[in-house]
């Protein structure tokens, strides 16, 4: 057993130091209901054209497959929520909140550096393996189970003193620590995310198609998007919001971020600007913005198809 020099309260503390939010910690067992979950949701194809999500399994299922060593994950959470509204202009199509200002995944990274910098100073005995949604990782289940908030029936982690506008970030380690309690599911018999749905991607509580869903046809896919979907985009250019905006833990709790990178700098995007960007527009405009993911080919397709709405 590794001697406990780094306590939960140090972490605590040199977490929130760095700038995290939410702190929670969860032993590295078995994920045995979660991944048996994963796969029936494989097997009904609701990953859609992310193909990675069936490739290393056994490491989703066990992190001793990652770091043979993992005794505890930590989980963090990053509040992201900056109060502000679109407007009614159709000219323009919305982004996500996640991505309306700089990439997290920058930010975040720097931060891990020097939270895990700060508790090898403490004892260099401690080892880690951190993942920011990059890598073979059950980010929801662990904070779950790190009791940082409860899986809502829109399938992202509620807290209950911010609601669900938050980053997950999860560090495998070596170490030994008490166990944070699993918080219960308060979701109770609201439906909200499921009837304000406008594709009826949350096929089930609990479960998203992402044959359906604006956020994937948006940004990770590949292809075109379905004539099926004309009028039900509701204005959603990369990603959407629907189902976190109309839940009420976020229309009662929600808290704005103190980080300024997350501010709005491209909340809404004029299509016909859109249409006209060129490659070199696009990567300068969004060098360390998450829309660049969606690419400009990606950009431009999703343009093309609000105007269908329109």
């Amino acid at each position: 057993m590794v001697t406990r020099i780094i306590t939960n309260d140090i972490v605590i503390q040199k977490a929130k130091a760095v700038g995290f939010d939410l702190v929670g910690f969860a032993k590295a067992d078995v994920l045995e209901k979660e991944s048996e979950l994963l796969k029936e949701w494989l097997d009904k194809n609701y990953q859609a054209g992310m193909d990675y999500m069936k490739k290393n399994f056994e490491k989703r299922k066990y992190v001793k497959q990652i770091l043979p060593n993992a005794k505890s994950i930590i989980s963090l959470g990053l509040n992201y929520y900056t109060p502000n509204d679109y407007s009614d202009d159709n000219s323009k199509g919305k982004v996500s909140r996640y991505a309306w200002g700089k990439d997290y995944h920058l930010m975040i990274w720097a931060m891990l550096d020097e939270l895990e910098e700060e508790l090898i100073k403490i004892d260099p005995e401690f080892e880690s393996i951190s993942y920011v949604d990059t890598g073979p990782v059950m980010d929801k289940a662990w904070a779950v189970r790190a009791g940082i908030g409860w899986l809502g029936k829109h399938t992202n982690v509620i807290n209950r003193e911010m609601g669900s506008w938050f980053f997950i970030v999860n560090i495998i380690t070596n170490y030994e620590f008490e166990y944070s309690e699993r918080i219960p599911d308060y979701c109770g018999i609201c439906t909200s995310c499921i009837d304000a749905c406008p594709t009826s991607a949350i096929v089930q509580e609990y479960a998203v198609d992402a044959n359906k869903c604006i956020s994937y046809l948006t940004i990770e896919n590949k292809g075109e998007i379905s004539e099926e979907f004309v009028g039900k985009f509701d204005g959603w250019l990369f990603g959407c919001d629907i189902c976190q905006d109309v839940c009420p833990w976020n229309q009662k709790f929600s808290v704005e971020t103190l980080i300024k990178d997350f501010h709005p700098q491209n909340k809404e995007l004029n299509l016909a600007e859109v249409d006209e960007m060129t490659e070199i527009d696009f990567k300068e405009r969004f060098r360390v913005s998450p829309i660049k993911r969606a690419k400009l080919s990606g950009l431009k397709r999703n343009a093309t198809f609000l105007k269908k709405n329109n």
